[in-house]
């Protein structure tokens, strides 16, 4: 484990927050405006060709960062960055699709339950058995979520579009402790690995247009709101975060990076509905409240998680 599980008085002498951790907030912040943007680029656009045009174009930006795999073990280090490219992907066919058929709010604070999943990943994939405050956080954030998908009639439950958020954020859970361990196998830079990713999951999505019935390219809309959005999504939302998170990622522990990015859905859903119009009912703020709640309660002085 790092540094936040160390007792005594290294643990008190620890900030709240590291200099990295403050960026992965940034990141949070920047994540919650995505679904809003997604929402509003998907409504002028297929979502397969919507990704393969955002992809693209961070891969474009990329290219000179594919200089960092002049190392020893490159072979090694492309295919594990292949492989996380390709769970990227993954988890962004099942978050835009399921953004284009639920509401921005409900998307940014259903997201959030690999909160929930990570710990649980981290285990598995990490042999690294989380504290019981962390799993205590996760079952918090898991009843948030609960109470989110329940917040309009009481008896909806989930739509498509809500399970396909859900299943985003399985996977999510799963990228982190990849991701981890990936770095402390290869040591491939952060930039270099976040263009490889781009480049599979640009691939991919024009694999994907090939293949899914009814996929057609689209005119490219001439619309300001939707090149705004797609300027948002492509250079704070992919290229300056993902960055942050695979620089963060073998820094600090996989349930602190998901922790950390648990205010997300609040700013997700104030974004949406001030920028939407997202209607989001008392039961709805109290959900995500207990979201938000369960990061604070891991990511406070003194925790072991």
């Amino acid at each position: 484990m790092p540094a936040s599980a160390v007792h005594g008085s290294q643990n008190l002498a620890r900030p709240w927050l590291s200099p990295v951790e403050w960026l992965l907030l940034l990141v949070a912040v920047i994540w919650g405006g995505s679904y809003s943007a997604a929402k509003l680029a998907t409504a002028q656009l297929p979502v397969l060709q919507f990704l393969l045009l955002r992809f693209g174009l961070t891969f474009v930006l990329l290219l000179p960062a594919l200089r960092g795999l002049a190392i020893p073990s490159w072979k090694a280090a492309l295919a594990g960055a292949t492989l996380l490219g390709i769970n990227l992907l993954a988890i962004f066919v099942c978050e835009t699709f399921g953004v284009s058929l639920s509401t921005a709010s409900n998307a940014a604070f259903l997201i959030s339950l690999c909160v929930a999943f990570t710990p649980l990943c981290e285990w598995w994939l990490l042999k690294i058995r989380p504290s019981r405050s962390t799993l205590a956080a996760a079952a918090l954030s898991l009843a948030g979520a609960g109470l989110l998908a329940f917040q309009h009639g009481g008896t909806a439950g989930l739509t498509w579009g809500d399970g396909l958020i859900v299943l985003a954020a399985l996977l999510r859970g799963t990228m982190v402790c990849l991701t981890r361990r990936h770095g402390q196998r290869h040591g491939l830079p952060a930039l270099t690995m976040t263009a490889v990713q781009m480049a599979v999951m640009t691939l991919g999505s024009a694999a994907l247009m090939c293949v899914v019935p009814g996929a057609t390219w689209a005119p490219l809309p001439h619309t300001a709101s939707f090149w705004s959005a797609m300027a948002f999504l492509v250079l704070l939302c992919t290229l300056f975060a993902f960055f942050v998170q695979n620089h963060a990622a073998s820094r600090t522990s996989p349930s602190r990076v998901a922790l950390l990015m648990g205010s997300e859905p609040l700013w997700g859903a104030l974004i949406a509905v001030l920028w939407l119009g997202d209607h989001i009912t008392p039961q709805g703020w109290l959900g995500g409240l207990l979201i938000v709640a369960s990061a604070w309660a891991v990511t406070r002085p003194n925790s072991k998680a």
